[in-house]
């Protein structure tokens, strides 16, 4: 029996989700649906406005998926809005792999299916990064304006 126990608790899978500079690591194991991002509740994740957007990749899915399992979520890096896409992001590939890994392919198809329809970013990356600056100019592209006296 304890056997048994400690092979389901062992089912977990680490994903991470990217945006700009920051990184979100989501760890999905066997549990209840707790979601907590750096130790805390889902609930308190900062701004407001925002918070809809992490909601996103679970309330497509719905509870009948997501309930079984729990989410840890670590964040580093980069500015607030590029914090909460990465961590969509990181939700929504840990609960992809987890399905993969543990469940059956066709569940899994059928969840990336549905985040995939919904916005492509849940599971892919997006590769814009930002455009070093260069001499001769103010920024990356803008050059100073020409004189000739």
């Amino acid at each position: 029996m304890a056997e048994a126990k400690a092979e389901t608790k062992a089912e977990k899978v680490q994903c991470f989700g990217r945006k700009k500079t920051a990184v979100a690591v989501a760890l999905v194991r066997t549990g209840s649906g707790q979601v907590r991002v750096n130790g805390c509740p889902l609930h308190t994740v900062k701004p407001d406005i925002l918070r809809i957007k992490v909601y996103e990749p679970l309330l497509l899915l719905g509870k009948e998926r997501w309930g079984r399992v729990d989410i840890r979520l670590r964040v580093k890096g980069g500015g607030f809005t590029a914090q909460i896409y990465a961590m969509r992001q990181a939700i929504a590939k840990g609960i992809v792999a987890y399905y993969q890994k543990y469940v059956d392919e066709a569940t899994k198809k059928e969840i990336k299916d549905i985040l995939m329809a919904y916005d492509r970013a849940l599971i892919v990356a997006d590769p814009r990064r930002c455009e070093p600056k260069k001499f001769g100019g103010r920024s990356a592209r803008s050059r100073f304006q020409k004189s000739y006296r």
